[in-house]
């Protein structure tokens, strides 16, 4: 008579101790703390690929099979690029923009490297602290006379729309810590939030005002639909002690005798002139600067534009309608895996619900203030809404429940 089965336990997630970490993760979480500067982190993401094979060995086998959600758009998104630089309006100039595929790295590297919700709570912790003292120096540069609409603070960046990307990506992943999770006993992180939020309002940045309230409303209806009635005497104390210029540029946000607002209105124009022309493969990465003079508006501000200031015209005007596609298809997976890990953590008494939440903030955000500029163009920003985008994979993809 044979014995009856007996069942065997699941096998444990092999991650290496808190303390023990390859070098190819502190790479990659070096180089996204140091995207203030851009060649230090393409130089560090290098090193991160030269490493990460070896990681990849001393693990447990990848799990393709629950990373396919997100392998399957970036991939279709990257043949899309690369198609429409070979099938370009200008290859030179094309060829030149489609550097843009090497910045996709760290997305993969993300689902190879962090495999434990310890792990992507070291990254995002840097980041936050990163990201809390280069909004000192922004305010530094505040002090010392930056801060009209003309001269605005930026950072160590280039141009400010890039300093407030990193700000709103980053605050994001902070806020959900403070009102999911223990953020809110660390002094260190209520520091970093006051001085992250008063960088952003100084940045007089109004595409991730915009963002930012938008998502801390969803976050509010999620959390707490009744402070909903807090908003109206919270939107009157802002008009009375905010700083005019503060109140000012909040005001012409729906104001379309803007020159700003009118001109980008002009410029979703040209771009869905440039979409219907071309609509699979677009003109080519980097042309839509370069040939918005033939489809520009005869009123339309400026007769040259660096690029639409709107991520997803941007993607479908030099990329096409498919790699517009794959990355609707590559945020819309990341968000919607993100809020159900939220959900079941909450269900469930887990600890990663503020992790989860962190990424759905973040990346909402990110797409809502991308309706205003090409926050997914801007190198920087991009390589954070990646790693985040990678971050419900990681966690949700290495990990071993019992069947």
């Amino acid at each position: 008579m044979s014995s009856p089965a007996v069942s065997q336990p699941a096998a444990p997630s092999v991650s290496p101790p808190p303390g023990r970490r390859p070098v190819a993760f502190w790479l990659f979480g070096a180089h996204l703390w140091t995207v203030f500067g851009l060649a230090l982190s393409n130089a560090l993401m290098a090193l991160t690929a030269l490493f990460a094979p070896r990681a990849a060995r001393a693990g447990e086998p990848f799990p393709w099979r629950r990373m396919r959600g997100v392998l399957l758009p970036i991939g279709v998104y990257a043949l899309c690029v690369a198609t429409s630089t070979v099938l370009s309006t200008g290859p030179v100039t094309s060829l030149a923009s489609a550097r843009e595929l090497l910045s996709l790295a760290t997305l993969p590297l993300a689902l190879v490297l962090v495999r434990d919700a310890a792990g992507a709570r070291r990254l995002v912790d840097g980041l936050v602290l990163v990201v809390a003292l280069l909004a000192l120096l922004g305010l530094a540069q505040f002090l010392v006379g930056y801060g009209d609409i003309n001269h605005r603070i930026r950072g160590p960046f280039s141009h400010y729309m890039t300093f407030s990307g990193v700000l709103l990506v980053a605050d994001l992943l902070l806020l959900a810590q403070m009102l999911c999770g223990r953020g809110a006993r660390s002094g260190w992180r209520w520091a970093a939030l006051v001085a992250i939020n008063l960088a952003l309002l100084a940045s007089l940045t109004r595409s991730a005002w915009v963002a930012l309230g938008l998502t801390f409303t969803v976050l509010v209806l999620i959390r707490a639909p009744r402070l909903l009635a807090a908003y109206v005497p919270a939107g009157l104390l802002f008009l009375v002690i905010a700083p005019v210029p503060v109140v000012h540029r909040a005001l012409s946000i729906a104001d379309l005798r803007d020159t700003s607002n009118y001109d980008r209105l002009c410029m979703a124009e040209a771009g869905l002139m440039m979409i219907r022309e071309r609509p699979l493969f677009g003109l080519g990465p980097g042309m839509a600067s370069q040939r918005y003079p033939i489809f520009r508006h005869p009123t339309a501000p400026r007769v040259e534009v660096p690029h639409l200031h709107n991520s997803f015209l941007q993607i479908a005007a030099e990329e096409g309608l498919l790699a517009l596609g794959a990355y609707l298809w590559l945020m819309g997976g990341a968000l919607a895996l993100a809020y159900r890990c939220y959900r079941r953590e909450e269900r469930d008494g887990g600890s990663g619900a503020d992790l989860y939440m962190g990424v759905f903030l973040a990346l909402l955000a990110f797409n809502l203030a991308g309706a205003f500029e090409d926050n997914w163009g801007d190198t920087e920003v991009q390589r954070l809404a990646l790693f985040v985008a990678a971050l419900p994979y990681c966690l949700a993809g290495w990990e071993r429940r019992p069947e």
